[in-house]
């Protein structure tokens, strides 16, 4: 094999390494940023804030070396999918970053308050949860393991749910007058901010199977999308009992 095309090679194994090593730093600062939440700790919040650069620094470079392999070596098929990935998972872990000093943030406002022991308990399962589907979503790009990634979306219902019983909890403390209203902001915005790292978290395991299979999981919204148009369009012409022809096949609707 010619020595370019060795290069070439060994920087897309490089920015597939450098890609599971930004989504390392997020799965350690999940913990991290639930601790110091939890515990009070404004030192621990302060070094999340400001260790928040590192992960901004290697986004862009990882970014800056995906597009100039798309320049120079013109990447096809399983290579250009793979290019194509890594560009938008750093965008996806980046934000999830960013949702943890949003977390550290609100650590230090919520400094000094007196917290529900249920509150802390649903929001320390939570960052758990965030922990474990997070990383399952990179072990599956690491593996390029299309199985593992169609299971995360199933899995990030238990988060989904923690954070209707978080707002849920919150909402009976404040009728006890037990938490003040900007404790509870507080608390109902670090909710939805792990709820959105599940859902970042969903979205590298979508990119993945597109990956490894080709196929992106909202291309099924799309095909119900294209079957409605079709419909509309059919029974604007000869109204709604008129056979469709042409139309995608049928289909089912728990899907995508």
């Amino acid at each position: 094999m010619p020595e370019i095309r060795i290069g070439y090679h060994n920087e897309l194994d490089q920015i597939r390494a450098d890609v599971v090593r930004s989504a390392a730093l997020v799965t350690e600062t999940i913990p991290r940023a639930t601790d110091a939440l939890l515990s009070g700790d404004l030192q621990v919040a302060k070094q999340i804030i400001e260790g928040d650069d590192v992960l901004d620094a290697l986004t862009l470079d990882i970014e800056e070396r995906c597009f100039q392999i798309l320049a120079l070596q013109q990447p096809v098929a399983t290579d250009l999918r793979s290019v194509i990935t890594a560009i938008k998972l750093v965008a996806e872990i980046e934000r999830s970053g960013d949702l943890m000093v949003n977390v550290a943030k609100a650590g230090r406002r919520l400094y000094g308050a007196t917290l529900d022991a249920r509150i802390r308990g649903i929001i320390e399962r939570m960052g758990e949860e965030a922990t474990r589907l997070f990383r399952l979503a990179i072990d599956a790009y690491a593996e390029g393991n299309a199985g593992l990634a169609a299971a995360v979306d199933d899995l990030d219902d238990q988060l989904d749910n923690l954070q209707k019983e978080l707002v849920s909890v919150i909402f009976e403390t404040r009728g006890g007058e037990e938490a003040s209203l900007e404790v509870a902001v507080q608390l109902a915005l670090v909710g939805r901010y792990y709820e959105r790292v599940g859902d970042h978290a969903v979205n590298v395991s979508e990119r993945v199977q597109y990956m490894v299979t080709g196929w992106l999981p909202e291309h099924t919204g799309a095909a119900r999308l294209r079957a409605r148009a079709q419909t509309d369009a059919a029974e604007a012409i000869d109204g709604p009992d008129a056979p469709v022809i042409g139309l995608v096949p049928p289909v089912d609707e728990e899907a995508g």
